[in-house]
C-alpha cells in the first residue's frame, strides 16, 4: 500500500499503525539527536555529522547490496542533490546548535519548519493559503520569539542555529514533496545518505579525533538510528494518510525533554515550554485547516 495515492481508502487499523510508526520515528530521531549531542561533548561536530551520514549510507549499502546501483537511478538528479544538500545544511546547523543549547529548546525551535512550509508553499508550490492559516503562522513565530527571548540577558545566539536548521528543513520538505512525484522513496533515501557521506568525508580529515571503542559504538548508533528512523517515517506515510500521522511528529518535544533530563540533567524553563506550546498549537491549527480544505474538495 502506498500512502498518498488519490482515492486510496485507509481503515482505522491503518491509522493506528501509521500513528504507531510516527511515534516510533520521533523516538528514534530524538535518540539520534541525543546521542549526537553526547558525542559533541568529546568530538568535533563535523566528525559527528560524518558519522551520522557515513554509517547511515554504509548500512543502506549493506541492506541494498547489488540493488544499490539500480536504486541510484533518478529522473531529477539536480533536485535529488539539492534536496540532500539542504538536509546536510539542516544537520550541520542543528548539531552545532545542540552542542551549545538544550536538546528540548532546539527541538522546539525545529517545530517552526512546518509553519515555514505553509508560507513557502505559496510561492514555490502555488498553493492557496487562507488568512486563518497565515495568522496561525504568525502566532507560531511569536512562540519562537518566546523561546529565543531576544533582548533578554538570557538570550543565546547559539539558539539561532536550530532556528536556521528549521528554515533549511522547511525548504527540504518542499523539495521532498516535489520529488515524491518523481522518484521512489528508497532512491531519495539513498541520495540523502550518499551526498551527506561524501561531503562530510571531505571535511572530517581536518578535525579528526580517533574515537575509543565507546565513541565508535555511539557513532555507529547515530548512523543506525538515522537510517532506521527514515525507514520508519516512510512506513508511517505508507500505513496512513499524512493528515493522520503528521500531528504526532510533535511528540518529539516529549522525547527531547526526556533525553535532555536523562543524559544531560537539562530541563527546559517555563518560557521554553510556553513557546513550544504556542508553536505546537499553531501548527496543529494549520493542520486542522488544511485537513478541512482537503475534505471539502
Amino acid at each position: 500500500m502506498s500512502g498518498g495515492v488519490a482515492g486510496e481508502v485507509f481503515s482505522g487499523q491503518d491509522a493506528r499503525r501509521g500513528i504507531a510508526w510516527m511515534l516510533l520515528t520521533m523516538g528514534l530521531f530524538v535518540t539520534m539527536d541525543g546521542l549526537a549531542k553526547w558525542l559533541t561533548q568529546s568530538y568535533p561536530v563535523p566528525q559527528v555529522i560524518w558519522a551520522r551520514y557515513a554509517f547511515h549510507f554504509g548500512l543502506l549499502a549493506l541492506f541494498l547490496n547489488w540493488r544499490l546501483i539500480a536504486t541510484l537511478r533518478t529522473r531529477n538528479l539536480k533536485l535529488q542533490i539539492g534536496r540532500s544538500l539542504l538536509l546536510v545544511a539542516t544537520t550541520t546547523l542543528f548539531f552545532f546548535g545542540i552542542s551549545q543549547v538544550q536538546l528540548a529548546t532546539a527541538s522546539a525551535l525545529m517545530f517552526v519548519a512546518p509553519l515555514l512550509v505553509t508560507l513557502l508553499s505559496i510561492p514555490l508550490l502555488k498553493e492557496q493559503v487562507g488568512p486563518r492559516r497565515l495568522a496561525s503562522v504568525a502566532v507560531g513565530f511569536f512562540g519562537a520569539l518566546v523561546i529565543l527571548r531576544p533582548g533578554d540577558e538570557l538570550f543565546d545566539l547559539a539558539a539561532l542555529l536550530p532556528l536556521g536548521a528549521a528554515c533549511t528543513y522547511a525548504v527540504y520538505q518542499i523539495a521532498t514533496r516535489v520529488l515524491s512525484a518523481v522518484d521512489a522513496p528508497l532512491t531519495t533515501l539513498v541520495y540523502t545518505a550518499l551526498v551527506g557521506a561524501v561531503l562530510s568525508s571531505f571535511v572530517v580529515p581536518f578535525v579528526w579525533q580517533t574515537p575509543d571503542l565507546l565513541g565508535w559504538g555511539v557513532m555507529l548508533a547515530v548512523g543506525g538510528f538515522g537510517a532506521v528512523s527514515q525507514f520508519c517515517l516512510i512506513k508511517a506515510f505508507q500505513a496512513a494518510p499524512a493528515s493522520t500521522v503528521t500531528p504526532f511528529g510533535y511528540s518529539a518535544i516529549l522525547w527531547a525533554t526526556l533525553y535532555g533530563w536523562l543524559l544531560f540533567a537539562e530541563l527546559p524553563d517555563s518560557w521554553t515550554l510556553i513557546g513550544a506550546a504556542v508553536i505546537v498549537a499553531s501548527g496543529l491549527y494549520i493542520w486542522h485547516r488544511e485537513h478541512r480544505v482537503i475534505a471539502q474538495r
